[in-house]
Formats: structure tokens, sequence, C-alpha cells
């Protein structure tokens, strides 16, 4: 295997901070307690909030262990006392927990209860939806 020189380190040094300088970095986390939302604030002044009640994990924490969110590097988020981490981009991409949880999330809607069915029919009787003004029809 080869060895890489003193000058070779320095350069790759020199490359990784030219690139970490152009890339946001998470400075800070935060819950934010009348809205509770999660707050990530990012070197760049840009900042990501969500639902802390939609994470998997999060979703019957107290105010107190919600508060007690810290960042993991420059990638995660943690928190101690409940034990749930999550990285940030994942976050961003939406994903708020594991596939059986979204799955159960997105299902929710779709549920087709006995008081759902009633408020349809009820809703049926009046006519359905009202139409949109405006469109013509």
């Amino acid at each position: 295997m080869a060895e890489i020189s003193d000058a070779e380190l320095a350069r790759a040094k020199q490359r990784w901070d030219a690139e970490r300088a152009e890339r946001p970095i998470p400075s800070s986390v935060r819950f934010d307690e009348p809205s509770e939302r999660i707050v990530v604030d990012f070197t760049n002044g840009a900042s990501f909030v969500f639902p802390a009640r939609a994470v998997e994990g999060l979703e019957t924490a107290s105010v107190k262990d919600l508060a007690d969110v810290t960042l993991l590097g420059e990638t995660g988020i943690h928190w101690e006392a409940l034990d749930v981490d999550y990285t940030i981009s994942g976050l961003m991409s939406g994903i708020f927990g594991s596939k059986a949880f979204m799955d159960a999330r997105r299902r929710g809607g779709q549920s087709r209860s006995e008081a759902k069915i009633a408020a349809s029919r009820a809703n049926g009787a009046k006519g359905g939806r009202p139409r949109k003004s405006g469109s013509g029809v």
C-alpha cells in the first residue's frame, strides 16, 4: 500500500475544507414549544422545521424530553432520554420513521370507521361535495 505524503494530506484537507464551506452545515437544533416543532438551523442562515409529534418515537414524548434535543455531529439529531436518533437528510426527505410507521400514518386518512362512513352518507344526502366556483361546470 502506497504511503500518503504530508503534502498530499494537506491538499486533501484543503479540498475537504473547500467542499465543506460550500455545504449548509447544521449549527443548532431546538424544540419550539409554542408550535411543537423541531428547528434545525444551518450555518448559511437556512432552517429546517418539522412537527415533532409526526416523528416515530416522539409522538407521546413530554415537552421536557422533546426540548432535550442535540446535534449528532453534522448529520443527525438525538434525544437522549428517548433514545431516538434521526439523520437530518432523512427527515428533510420526509422519512419520519420506519416503513411500517410511515405506512400506518398514510393509511390513517383512508380509514373507514363507522363515524366516517356516516359523515360521508350525510354529506351525500346534502348533494355531495360543493362544486368549485368559476369552474363553468
